[in-house]
């Protein structure tokens, strides 16, 4: 049964999703803005039943001005940017969409982990600047290349997106641990990662960020590591001290890392990370969800879950 167009339906940030995105069959009234800033989130939201935002915080303060907001519609998995506790209390439900980028991720994980173990930053450049050219022999080997078979892969989170990124590593004939992102976190499978580090060839991080998981990795987790190990993070970048990374890779208690996040995005004020001009070290725009593929499902996800919501049947909560 279609679901009756009642609701008035506001997208904060549209310019965030650039793919189609079909106007929910509830919506009496649908109005997208590419952005919002948190000035304007207020007057926009004020007469609004739904709210479908992507990074755009909703935190109490704003909250408690928009009495007559019954929904949020996350169009995204993370819901880290909304106040979810003020919402459970004053019934407003907040949806998000799962597995949209299962393969994109962890696609995009190994990609970064490929570059770094075939060192394709520093040979690119080797090339570029005619090091080939002048080699004394047919190849031009400049800098140690590391085979992803036999080595051992600790994915942290043990999520959809870590199961996929675990394939992925097993195809390529890894050997793959699970490590739990906190003590409340353990699941059957998992072990401590304070005890999987020292041993790890690579760590991928695939949890959400939390109270316990921010700053899950410092100066203490990478002086444990290998001095050859690589660090990939495309899930959020509060679970990594920047500034500890960024002296690890300068001074080479690590072997590498690429990572997709960062722990302030866009960075308009800068952060250390931007700085690092290493050959073992990559750094994507927080990119490794946006497949087409994979926007075109969440689009899709995102407006079911509005219909979804006004018929009554309400999916993917959190909150």
């Amino acid at each position: 049964m279609a679901a009756a167009a009642t609701e008035r339906v506001v997208f904060l940030d549209r310019g965030s999703l650039p793919v189609r995105v079909r106007r929910p069959r509830c919506a009496v009234e649908y109005l997208e803005y590419p952005q919002s800033t948190p000035r304007e989130v207020s007057e926009r939201l004020q007469t609004a039943s739904v709210a479908i935002i992507n990074k755009v915080p909703l935190r109490s303060a704003t909250l408690a001005q928009l009495p007559q907001l019954r929904l949020i519609a996350l169009a995204a998995t993370g819901y880290d940017c909304v106040d979810v506790d003020y919402c459970r209390s004053h019934g407003i439900a907040v949806s998000n969409v799962r597995n949209y980028a299962v393969h994109a991720v962890s696609e995009h994980s190994l990609a970064l982990l490929l570059a770094l173990r075939r060192n394709l930053v520093r040979y690119r450049a080797l090339v570029r600047d005619a090091g080939w050219q002048r080699s004394e022999q047919f190849c031009a080997y400049d800098a140690p290349l590391r085979d992803l078979h036999g080595s051992l892969l600790v994915i942290v989170g043990r999520g959809a997106i870590g199961r996929a990124t675990a394939q992925l590593g097993q195809a390529f004939g890894m050997q793959v641990l699970f490590a739990r992102s906190s003590e409340s976190a353990r699941r059957e499978g998992t072990e401590p990662l304070s005890q999987l580090l020292p041993a790890a060839d690579v760590i991928s991080l695939h949890c959400p960020l939390t109270p316990e998981t921010r700053g899950m990795i410092g100066e203490r987790e990478l002086r444990s590591m290998k001095r050859d190990a690589i660090l990939i993070n495309t899930a959020r970048g509060g679970l990594v001290d920047e500034m500890a990374l960024a002296r690890a890779l300068r001074e080479g208690w690590i072997g590498g890392a690429g990572f997709d996040v960062l722990s302030v995005e866009p960075p308009r004020s800068g952060n250390v990370l931007l700085e690092l001009d290493l050959p073992n070290f990559l750094l994507t725009p927080h990119i490794a969800w946006a497949s087409t593929e994979a926007m075109e499902r969440l689009a899709d996800e995102l407006v079911d879950n509005v219909d979804a919501w006004a018929e009554g049947r309400p999916r993917n909560l959190v909150a």
